[in-house]
């Protein structure tokens, strides 16, 4: 691939932003600078960069207004069929369709080892009626609605998926049709295609900006759904077009091609070139409108579909789509558990049933060698005797999966997700949303997670700024009280924005009295030291002004200004107009000093009306006071008090400086300034120097205080969600600042924690592959990287042992290249991703403690998310979609953790369907989020509830009801393998048939669903004062294979004493349970009831419902066993109802309540013995740790701390707009013109 935008040759044959050869030069997207000047220019890098790719590289031809040219693209889809290349602008993102649905989800569905497992045992018993235990349809009926209620909780999640497909494919658009723009819809878009859109229009698919209203085609767009950042962008479109596009003739008979890169998902990447009327004009990502774009401030745009949607089953063109990923089956850690749990009783079965019949094999060869003279018996051999005996035993033990925990296990996990839709505590009001559940299947994941991957913008923020203090001449200024500030702004001045709430009626009737030149001169520097556009509402209130800012930083900055009586009115090319205090003032702009990531400044050089010369300089504090007059700064002191409370208070801080220039001084230094922009070569370098010359000795001014507004309750919920040992990481397209002082706001950050950037990473990993010792503790660390620098992990930019001086002289190139040249190598480096993803999706084939040698990718991935999962947060910025995907998958990879992905917009969804568990906010991104996530919320604090209340309580109940559930049908089923030694192993089935089938769908399914849809171990309450109880899901301690180890012991247990006991009491006595039938109750009836006393120990929660299941259970069994024991029903059918009044004769003998009474309590009173000891024990083991750790912390020595460097105070400067606007301004291009048309 060839170069991105910014790529330029020092050669004079060219100017930037033209390739060599281009017979038209377009207007540049970050042009020259002219009386202005800024930091535009840039060298090129110490190493060459690439040639141009060349045409023949390029094999995406899209021409315009002609779909017959486009269409005759062909592909190849499968062997000889070909199907068109360039796909249409309908998306499906939905997994299944009409045709597929029933297959496919069939497929997924046998998927799970236990549906075929009973699959299997339908076939024997339909295949060997004759020795099955059962009907096969008492079996089959069950299985189908098992598949029938998963398929239909599938089928509604697909729905919704085609709701939201329908919505987005049927939103309108206006497309050229002859010479008349309709009103379609995308989905009736193709390539080649002229759109119109017009201002908040979202962008329908990838195109071309061909024209604007805008001043020299200009465009901006907002891009806080794509990339999280919340500063508008501006694109431009090629000179050419924007001269000769102007009717709607012309653009009729537009017939230029585009020749550029095939569709791929690096979202700040593109190359390419126009061909139109025999010539070629080079094309960048300045001039592309990616989809999902929000057009801002821009009345009418005009632009060329290049790229389109498409189907999921063939890959998405645009380049959003593209980083949305795919959709993928989640499955809970307990669901895989249960897959191998199945396997391992499966196995069990096979070979217990398998020494069975080998038990029968011995006893048939013994009973041939004594009773010769019976062998006309045998009808078959003793092989397929054994064969038959086999499969009756698998037959009989098969009930030991019993297929009714899975389909009760449908309806715990549908109950859990209703009573998250029901709870009142995350309705939120003033939007009418309440929480859902989109996914019945993930609520017990819930309670595990690890990792919660949180995007910034829209989900921790209200992406609302606000003017919130301010520090002039070392006074700090706060908001008042409505009812406290007498003045109001808008009362004396008819510009005052009714919105903004800062009043202080102190500093109001200052600024009214301007006697305080220190007021004066600041509120002046706001009004002026900026680059927002502005112009009049078209309403019929008067002096009702809109500002067009880059950010909603310089937007809440100059309407403090206006509040306050000093109005931004206009602006030209050389000058800007102010109203200060109702008299309008004209300032001629000298030069306009814009603001980038190296300079964290912006300075302006005016010429006031009285023909004075001022510099008003605003930026970072940690820049502007290297540069303050060491003898003017009385106030210096207080100011620096201010800036720490407002870092405490983590507002966006921006200091105010000022000086006057004397006329000569400006003369000689304007010179300079002239001769830095016009060189070829360090010209950034250059004008850097200059700019350093005159931006020195200011007068500070004061400091003010924006507030990146949190959604309520973020703080709060973060400090939860660490307690209980949830790793938080925040995932970014926006600058490192700003991500990092929401991390402060937040409470992620903390001002004792260590950060840990780029190049402490690189010598921490250096160190470690030298040394191959342990990675360094780093606790109280938080980590914060670039996406740049997560796709270098992967592909070898920063190889150790040399990664320190490649880092080193990445930042120098970075320093060099300026702001667009940095752009360009984040683009490049994006180019790593797919190998990424492909690093991610392969397995791990060495074990974590292996000595066998891994490869440096493997190796350079493993380490850094050791590190990074060792740090107590980890900040990403400037990474895209697809990234955030990545480094979810990277955690997923390397820890055996949970990870849940939380976000508001389309730039999300990647991530959200890649983590476990997607929880989508409905926000003001749209529903894209949303409808692609498992779970919707309004607000991010009510993820705690969430998960501390909801997702616990689902884990335990679903762990505590999956333990019962094994327990009691071993506790049943185990004794038909006792019996087998004493029945000549002949597989004959122990339990009446009717106790068998109705054991697990009545007589204890009540309980059962009580525990799992009611069981509370404590309240919503104590769950959200104690989140340290949230650790346990993490661990797995609720349900791991000890715990299905000791449910096994403990249903063998209770099998044991059950039936040995009987046994024993019953042996050589002739009585009322010496018969099979008797006996056969007696165990039915001590089996039930010794696993509904366990049901009642482990109940915590008692209310008169489980009173009523137990209560319920029990009399199921009594009248359906009276009934099936009916004398009626045995006349009817006596072989299927064989047991005639045997329990109503059983229980008619005390001696045989006494039996029951027994067995019952053999089987509870030890284990509630031992629970207690248990218990008691523990809690003595607590109270002896807790005394050692004081004990520990009386006698503790402190030990001697390495000096540390006094910690400097955090600078979060309001700064987050890109650079390249004053260009613009100063050579006029963003100034408003009349145009040609409309």
């Amino acid at each position: 691939t060839g170069p991105g935008p910014g790529w330029w040759w020092p050669t004079s044959s060219h100017t930037r932003g033209q390739e060599p050869g281009d017979p038209v030069s377009r207007f540049p997207r970050c042009p020259e600078p002219s009386s202005g000047g800024s930091l535009g220019g840039f060298t090129p890098l110490a190493k060459p960069p690439p040639p141009p790719p060349l045409a023949s590289a390029f094999t995406w031809e899209v021409k315009a207004n002609d779909r017959t040219y486009n269409n005759q693209f062909k592909e190849k889809a499968f062997l000889c069929w070909q199907r068109r290349k360039y796909k249409g602008n309908i998306i499906h993102t939905a997994k299944y369709n009409f045709f597929s649905f029933l297959p496919l989800n069939l497929y997924e569905q046998f998927h799970r080892i236990s549906n075929s497992y009973f699959l299997l045992i339908i076939i024997l018993q339909g295949a060997f009626p004759e020795i099955s235990t059962m009907p096969w349809f008492t079996l089959f009926a069950p299985l189908v609605c098992l598949l029938l209620i998963r398929a239909i909780r599938d089928l509604v999640d697909d729905i919704g998926r085609h709701k939201s497909d329908s919505t987005i494919n049927n939103r309108p658009c206006e497309m050229l049709v002859g010479e008349r723009f309709l009103h379609k819809k995308w989905k009736d878009l193709h390539v080649g295609d002229l759109v119109r859109l017009h201002d908040t229009n979202i962008v329908p698919a990838d195109m071309v900006l061909l024209s604007s209203t805008e001043p020299s085609s200009l465009c901006y767009v907002e891009t806080a759904d794509i990339d999280g950042e919340t500063n508008l962008k501006y694109k431009q479109a090629l000179l050419v077009t924007h001269h000769e596009l102007t009717t709607l003739k012309s653009m009729a008979s537009f017939q230029g091609k585009v020749v550029c890169e095939e569709p791929n998902s690096r979202m700040h990447y593109f190359t390419g070139h126009l061909e139109w009327e025999g010539k070629k004009y080079s094309l960048d990502s300045g001039n592309i409108l990616l989809r999902g774009c929000k057009i801002r401030n821009t009345d009418t745009c005009y632009g060329m579909v290049i790229y389109a949607g498409g189907w999921m089953g063939r890959g998405f063109d645009t380049k959003i789509m593209r980083n949305c990923g795919k959709i993928h089956l989640k499955r809970t850690k307990i669901d895989r558990l249960m897959n191998k749990l199945v396997i391992m009783i499966c196995i069990f079965v096979v070979l217990i049933s398998m020494a069975l019949t080998l038990g029968f094999w011995s006893k048939v060869t013994e009973f041939k060698t004594k009773h010769y003279y019976m062998l006309r018996m045998h009808m078959h051999s003793l092989t397929t005797e054994s064969i038959f005996i086999l499969v009756s035993f698998v037959i009989l033990l098969s009930v030991m999966m019993p297929m009714a925990m899975f389909i009760t296990a449908e309806f715990i996990y549908l109950g859990n997700s209703i009573f998250i839709d029901w709870d009142v505590e995350m309705y939120y009001a003033p939007q009418d949303l309440p929480a859902k559940a989109r996914s019945t299947s993930l609520n017990v994941q819930l309670g595990q997670v690890g990792y919660i991957f949180s995007d910034k913008t829209g989900t921790l923020t209200q992406n609302i700024m606000t003017f919130k203090k301010c520090c002039i001449n070392g006074i700090v200024y706060s908001p008042e009280e409505e009812n406290i500030c007498e003045e109001n702004p808008s009362l004396c001045n008819s510009f005052a924005d009714q919105k903004l709430l800062f009043r202080n009626s102190k500093l109001l009737s200052i600024v009214h009295a301007n006697k305080d030149n220190v007021v004066r001169e600041f509120w002046r520097l706001l009004a002026i030291c900026h680059t927002v556009m502005v112009e009049e509402k078209d309403t019929p209130l008067p002096d009702q002004l809109l500002y067009q800012a880059a950010s909603p930083d310089e937007e809440a900055l100059v309407t403090a200004a206006r509040n306050y009586g000093y109005v931004f009115l206009a602006r030209t090319q050389d000058s800007i107009t102010v109203k200060e205090l109702g008299e309008q003032r004209v300032y001629q702009v000298l030069a306009l000093m814009d603001f980038n990531s190296i300079r964290k400044r912006m300075s302006v050089l005016v010429r006031n009306p009285e023909g004075s010369i001022y510099l008003y300089t605003k930026g970072a504090d940690t820049v502007l006071f290297e540069r303050l007059h060491k003898k003017k700064q009385i106030v210096k002191a207080a100011t620096e008090e201010a800036l720490t409370s407002f870092a405490e208070e983590t507002l966006r801080t921006l200091c105010l400086a000022y000086k006057k220039v004397e006329e000569d001084q400006y003369k000689e230094w304007n010179q300079r300034h002239q001769e830095a922009k016009i060189l070829l070569e360090n010209r950034a370098q250059a004008l850097h120097q200059v700019y350093e010359e005159i931006e020195q000795d200011l007068q500070l001014l004061g400091i003010t205080a924006i507030e990146d507004r949190l959604q309520d309750g973020v703080p709060e919920t973060i400090q939860c969600l660490k307690k209980g040992n949830i790793k938080i990481w925040v995932l970014t397209g926006d600058k490192q600042e700003t991500a990092v002082n929401i991390g402060y706001a937040c409470q992620l950050l903390s001002e004792d924690m260590h950060i840990l950037d780029e190049e402490q990473i690189i010598a921490i990993l250096g160190a470690y592959q030298e040394t191959k010792n342990n990675l360094p503790q780093v606790e109280m660390a938080a980590m914060i990287v670039s996406g740049e620098f997560l796709v270098s992990i992967n592909s070898g930019l920063t190889g150790v042992p040399n990664m320190k001086s490649q880092n080193e002289s990445h930042a120098r190139r970075w320093f060099s290249k300026g702001q667009e040249g940095a752009e360009a190598s984040w683009g490049r480096s994006l180019r790593g991703e797919d190998q990424l993803m492909k690093s991610v999706a392969a397995p791990v084939l060495q074990n974590k403690d292996s000595n066998t040698p891994q490869s440096p990718e493997v190796w350079r991935e493993r380490t850094f998310v050791e590190l990074a999962c060792r740090c107590k947060a980890v900040i990403c910025c400037r990474v895209t979609p697809k990234q955030k995907a990545l480094i979810v998958a990277l955690v997923k990879k390397y820890k055996n953790a949970v990870t849940l992905a939380i976000g508001d917009g389309a730039n999300d969804v990647n991530m959200i369907k890649t983590a476990d568990i997607g929880v989508g906010l409905a926000g003001q991104e749209g529903m894209q989020a949303v409808q692609n996530s498992d779970y919707m919320l309004a607000q991010f604090r009510f993820l705690r509830r969430l998960l501390l209340v909801h997702g616990r309580w689902s884990y335990m109940r679903v762990c505590k009801f999956l333990r019962y559930f094994i327990y009691k049908t071993l506790a049943i089923m185990m004794v038909q393998i006792w019996f087998a030694f004493y029945s000549g192993f002949t597989s004959q089935p122990l339990y009446e048939g009717w106790f068998l089938a109705l054991f697990n769908l009545l007589y204890t399914t009540l309980p059962v669903l009580y525990i799992g849809l009611f069981e509370q171990d404590v309240s919503d309450e104590q769950s959200l004062e104690l989140p340290e109880l949230y650790i346990a899901g993490q661990k797995d301690e609720l349900f791991n294979y000890w715990v299905f180890f000791q449910a096994i012991i403990h249903g063998t247990g209770t099998s044991l004493v059950n039936f040995f006991m009987t046994l024993w009491i019953s042996h050589d006595i002739i009585g009322p349970i010496s018969d099979y039938q008797s006996f056969s109750t007696v165990m039915s009836l001590s089996g039930l009831l010794s696993v509904t006393m366990e049901v009642i120990l482990i109940i915590k929660y008692w209310t008169i419902l489980s009173v009523l299941a137990i209560f319920f259970s029990l009399c199921f069994y009594i009248v359906i066993t009276r009934a099936s024991q009916s004398v009626w029903l045995f006349t009817v059918s006596p072989t299927t109802f064989p047991f005639m009044s045997v329990e109503q004769n059983v229980i008619s003998h005390p001696y045989v309540l006494l039996v029951i009474m027994l067995n019952v309590s053999l089987n509870t009173l030890p284990v509630l013995a031992f629970r207690v000891i248990y218990q008691a024990l523990k809690q003595l083991r607590l109270k002896e740790e807790k005394e050692e750790e004081k004990a520990e912390e009386v006698g503790e020595v402190p030990i001697e701390e390495m000096a540390e460097v006094p910690r400097a105070r955090r600078s979060s400067y309001a700064f987050s707009h890109q650079e390249g606007y004053a260009d613009l301004i100063t050579q006029g291009t963003i100034m408003r013109r009349s145009l040609g048309f409309s």
